[in-house]
């Protein structure tokens, strides 16, 4: 393919983030969606969302042998991810593919094998990656010196829609699971350092979801430094919107914390586009004077680059574009990728077991 040529891409998941990376792949040059995938009705509601006129497929395999890809997209729930990111690139496609990048570990080591045996680009939705907020909060912790603490949660009070795709998910994974990676890999960012152990512990809220699963969970995580972290997410509409949203890093030179008003109002805790909003980063620096006061006050750094949702999606697809164009090495990604889904599991293991998982280092 030259660099000319459009990225041929089948959208496979027409949810909330399928149709954001559609929309996505519409507006930047160099993308063309060839076909959309989904089992229901959310594929027509997205082809009239998008113009109408794309191809319509209810059956993945079909679609994949019916429009030959370039590229696929799978936003998909997590028990197809391993199966359909390897058939996709058995077919010599790249993948974007939303996280968890498929929901057991060995899944996931086979996917990053089926990559490299065919020598195409997988790029994982971490979408924090993308955020320069989020990008520069980690830069900041770094500077907090070692150990660090870090505390984070994300509870959702989800109901309507939102409660209908959160129970969906339990049926195959569990809340800290599902988005924990994300900040796992946020804290393996801030720490640059190898998670040594882990504990958590669960909780099931509700009979909407099946009996071997749980609606809260907390983990908390050691690393070789000496940096600790805990996060914990709950879904369901029982979920209390007090402290629903805090992002707080703590080191021995002070600390940094996402303050989100708006974003971590009453109401937001199940809106998609409130997740990744940071608004300002408030930073504090322990340096004491003679009297042991204060040295600095406290600075606040107010972010004007703050995408919103749909623009941080473009940014995940302009990187996938750019991954493949520039022919990127993304073996490290992919692995992180693995590595955090690894951490996460075992998280979900000290739940199930009541037991401290150690991590092989």
């Amino acid at each position: 393919m030259t660099t000319q040529n459009n990225i041929r891409v089948l959208v496979v998941g027409c949810g909330n983030m399928g149709a954001s990376h559609a929309q996505a792949y519409q507006s930047i040059d160099g993308f063309e969606i060839c076909g959309i995938v989904s089992t229901g009705d959310s594929k027509n509601v997205l082809n009239e969302k998008l113009g109408g006129g794309y191809p319509l497929f209810s059956d993945y395999a079909e679609a994949l042998a019916a429009t030959e890809p370039d590229a696929v997209c799978i936003s998909t729930y997590p028990d197809t991810h391993e199966t359909f990111a390897i058939m996709a690139l058995e077919q010599g496609c790249h993948v974007f593919i939303e996280k968890p990048l498929a929901d057991t570990v060995a899944g996931a080591e086979r996917v990053a094998e089926a990559a490299r045996k065919a020598d195409k680009k997988v790029v994982v939705g971490y979408i924090l990656r993308h955020h320069p907020s989020w990008e520069k909060f980690v830069e900041i912790a770094q500077e907090m010196g070692k150990p660090l603490v870090m505390r984070m949660n994300l509870n959702q009070q989800s109901h309507g829609r939102m409660w209908t795709v959160h129970r969906n998910l339990m049926k195959s994974l569990s809340p800290i699971v599902d988005c924990g990676v994300h900040y796992i890999d946020v804290m393996c960012q801030m720490t640059r350092s190898q998670p040594t152990q882990v504990t958590a512990i669960g909780v099931r809220m509700t009979d909407d979801i099946p009996t071997t699963n749980y609606n809260y969970g907390q983990l908390q995580i050691k690393f070789a430094d000496g940096s600790v972290g805990w996060y914990e997410a709950g879904w369901g509409p029982m979920m209390s919107e007090t402290a629903f949203f805090v992002k707080d890093v703590i080191g021995p030179k002070g600390c940094v914390s996402i303050v989100a008003k708006e974003a971590g109002g009453s109401g937001k805790s199940d809106n998609v586009d409130a997740h990744t909003k940071t608004e300002s980063l408030r930073v504090h620096r322990a340096d004491l004077n003679a009297d042991d006061q204060f040295v600095h006050e406290d600075e606040w750094i107010n972010l004007t680059d703050e995408p919103d949702h749909q623009e941080l999606c473009n940014r995940e697809q302009r990187y996938f574009l750019k991954s493949i164009r520039e022919n990127i090495d993304l073996t490290d990604h992919v692995q992180d990728a693995v590595n955090s889904l690894r951490v996460a599991f075992a998280c979900d293991e000290s739940v199930r077991t009541g037991e401290v998982v150690r991590l092989d280092s």
